[in-house]
């Protein structure tokens, strides 16, 4: 048991941090619940290849299926359940891959964080992940208690090892400590569910992308700049901590209001123009002149490193895999802000000379 929720908890930490940005959330949010997209506005994120047989490229999103699962539009099922191979960003039902996972998160020679961070800062994080486990028996729900997940035991498994972890996978895990996502635990990611099922259904399986390929870029930020970003989430937490003895309100950024526009088919590039649902927004105006700068800098190097270069890496072995098997159907299963925005996947690949047309939530997959 303990090793299936770890791992679970690692795939879902590990994609955390590659969807969209609060602060982009919060502007579209409806709160009424009702999805509110134009006439004709795009409301799929299923896209066919022209190709005989056809293949598909289909944007997810990193929260449990349950939630979205019935607002997937019938073509895109009927496509997952009749290509041939499928084919994720990276093979999550590889052990192998999930223990690459976890071993790049981890400090190098046996470092702990208390080593490396300012005091004042290690004590202000130690302080709110013991504020979260406080907080964790409040959260949990009934079946997840059913299934032997109380308070402790879970944070133990989320957040057990953290000061093993290097600055940057803390400033993503205390991102992923929020009372909507605790009570998600346990419950599968689209993506994990499509390669479960591809695997129940006996479907060849594979990836565009190797562990290194998403997990270096994020080791690579210089030291200055990972304290300033784990500096400037724990703050928001703080803050929100605050508000939320005052006031009992919740945290302003949720999976919910992420769930929301994607089940509304919201396609609109500003909201998925970022590959991180929970990546803090570190621009703010009311920073000073050289903290917007470092902010800014920060963001831009996600963009680059995160999207724009992974972009260009992953239509290039989309396109080898179609040349290399002309005779077969693939369905591609990639985060959703790959094929929005600039410089997509999708544009990639078009550069290449594929045919590739948006395939509307009405249209029959044959």
């Amino acid at each position: 048991m303990k090793t299936l929720v770890t791992v679970r908890s690692i795939i879902w930490m590990y994609a955390i941090h590659l969807r969209l940005k609060y602060c982009a959330v919060i502007r579209g949010r409806n709160n009424n619940g009702n999805c509110d997209t134009e006439e004709g506005q795009l409301r799929s994120f299923l896209w066919t290849i022209k190709r005989e047989p056809p293949s598909y490229l289909f944007g997810t999103i990193h929260v449990p299926y349950t939630r979205v699962w019935d607002h997937i539009p019938e073509n895109v099922k009927t496509a997952f359940y009749q290509s041939e191979n499928v084919f994720f960003e990276l093979d999550l039902t590889n052990p192998t891959t999930v223990t690459q996972l976890a071993n790049c998160q981890l400090l190098p020679h046996g470092e702990i964080l208390s080593d490396i961070l300012p005091k004042a800062l290690y004590a202000r994080l130690k302080d709110h992940l013991e504020y979260v486990r406080a907080r964790m028996s409040k959260w949990i729900t009934e079946d997840q208690k059913g299934k032997g997940l109380y308070a402790d035991y879970l944070f133990d498994i989320i957040a057990g090892n953290w000061e093993r972890k290097r600055p940057i996978w803390v400033m993503l895990l205390v991102n992923s400590l929020t009372e909507s996502d605790i009570k998600s635990r346990e419950i599968p990611v689209l993506d994990l569910y499509l390669a479960q099922e591809a695997e129940r259904l006996d479907k060849s399986t594979g990836a565009v992308e190797q562990v290194q390929e998403q997990c270096i870029p994020l080791n690579e930020l210089n030291y200055s700049q990972v304290l300033f970003a784990l500096n400037r989430t724990l703050r928001q937490h703080e803050w929100y901590r605050v508000q939320n003895s005052a006031h009992n309100s919740a945290i302003p950024f949720s999976t919910d209001d992420l769930i929301h526009h994607y089940n509304c088919g919201d396609l609109d590039g500003i909201i998925f123009s970022k590959d991180s649902s929970q990546v803090s927004n570190l621009v703010n105006a009311s920073l000073p002149p050289n903290d917007i700068k470092t902010a800014k800098i920060i963001d831009q190097y996600f963009r680059t490193e995160l999207i724009n270069k992974r972009n260009g890496r992953m239509a290039e072995r989309v396109a080898n895999l179609l040349q290399d098997n002309p005779d077969q159907s693939f369905f591609f299963a990639f985060g959703a802000g790959h094929f929005l925005g600039n410089h997509t996947v999708i544009e990639r690949l078009r550069q290449k000379g594929l045919e590739i047309e948006h395939t509307h939530q009405e249209f029959e997959v044959p």
